[in-house]
């Protein structure tokens, strides 16, 4: 009789040996990478659009930051993602981050042992290359060792399948805001090139006092991420009155970057502009708006709020390094609010021009 066989006729369960776990190892994506990185974020519950592998050639070729996009494996098979840059900036600071100009970021994984392998990895590289500080954007927090910021909301609901539904979900004060705008005879063009969506868009920085992204910055998106990346132009008579550039990701849409011109108060075309892009969605068979963050205690915010969407805080984690407190790079900083009245009166092909150098070390 085997050790087996005689554990079941005394009734103990037989020890089966465990199977052995595959090691995990890390490597940097390769461009022949790029599909299977790509096939494993559109998998993983915990990815998010930011997690693609396009924004690597966004990030280097738009800005000129070098990226790390490293990705764990087991068995073959991608287990987990992380994509990470760096800025190094003489006004701004030195940062590792997952991931600048990005709502979501971090450690994307199927498992924990694949997270710590990628966590290890971004930790190691940023003490060699000497940062001030590495930071992950994430909707779940999972470095209690590290400091955090409640800085920022993100904004999320389900779509209804039915489109009325959708018009009587947003409460009543917003939902006026958005019939003045059908009323006023708005209809929205969807762009293939950005030239209506970057006047709307630099019109409405400017008037905030913010640094515009680069053209260059917008036609990358669209050429990367092509029919993942949508341009919509609301219209009154023949003239722009608002725009924003979305993206598609799996069921969701997100509305990311847009604008109103001097016109779009008077006929609600910012109100008009995403409910127009929800009821597309709608129409569409997405399930899921995402309205994207905003920083609390901002006009963004409580527009967002007036759509009836609740806030959900983003985790914004920070591993000091060099740096000895957290960095404050956001216009609530009250150092900002100077540049930010100079800026708004700066005429506006001026701040187009400066505006790109300075945005791009923000992240």
């Amino acid at each position: 009789m085997n050790a087996l066989t005689d554990l079941s006729v005394q009734g103990l369960s037989p020890v089966v040996p465990a199977a052995p776990v595959a090691p995990v190892t890390v490597h940097l994506m390769q461009p022949q990478d790029s599909a299977r990185w790509d096939a494993f974020v559109l998998a993983c519950p915990e990815a998010s659009f930011f997690h693609r592998a396009g924004w690597q050639s966004v990030i280097e070729r738009a800005f000129g930051h070098k990226t790390w996009f490293y990705y764990a494996q087991s068995a073959g098979q991608i287990v987990g993602v992380l994509p990470l840059a760096e800025i190094n900036s003489f006004l701004f600071g030195h940062s590792l981050s997952s991931l600048p100009f990005c709502v979501y970021g971090g450690v994307a994984a199927v498992n924990e042992q694949a997270r710590v392998a990628l966590t290890g990895a971004a930790v190691a590289l940023a003490e060699k290359l000497g940062v001030g500080h590495l930071e992950f954007h994430s909707v779940t927090a999972h470095n209690p060792g590290w400091q955090s910021k409640d800085l920022y909301v993100t904004f999320r609901k389900a779509i209804d399948t039915d489109e009325e539904k959708n018009m009587l979900a947003i409460p009543r004060k917003q939902r006026a805001m958005v019939r003045k705008g059908i009323k006023a005879g708005l209809h929205s063009e969807l762009d293939h090139d950005i030239e209506r969506f970057y006047y709307a868009y630099s019109s409405s920085v400017h008037r905030l006092g913010t640094p515009v992204f680069s053209k260059n910055f917008f036609r990358l998106l669209k050429e990367v991420f092509a029919g993942d990346c949508e341009i919509m132009t609301i219209v009154k008579d023949g003239n722009t009155v608002a725009s924003v550039m979305s993206f598609y990701f799996r069921d969701e849409v997100l509305p990311y970057y847009g604008g109103g011109t001097a016109q779009a108060r008077d006929v609600a075309g910012n109100d008009f502009m995403y409910w127009e892009l929800m009821r597309r969605a709608c129409a569409d068979g997405y399930k899921v708006f995402d309205f994207g963050r905003s920083k609390l205690g901002t006009g963004a915010f409580d527009f967002k709020k007036n759509w009836g969407f609740e806030p959900t805080p983003l985790q914004y984690e920070y591993q000091l390094h060099k740096s000895k407190v957290l960095p404050e790079n956001n216009p609530l900083n009250p150092k900002y609010q100077l540049f930010i009245k100079a800026w708004q009166r700066m005429p506006i092909a001026m701040a187009n021009a400066i505006g790109p150098h300075i945005v791009k070390n923000l992240g």
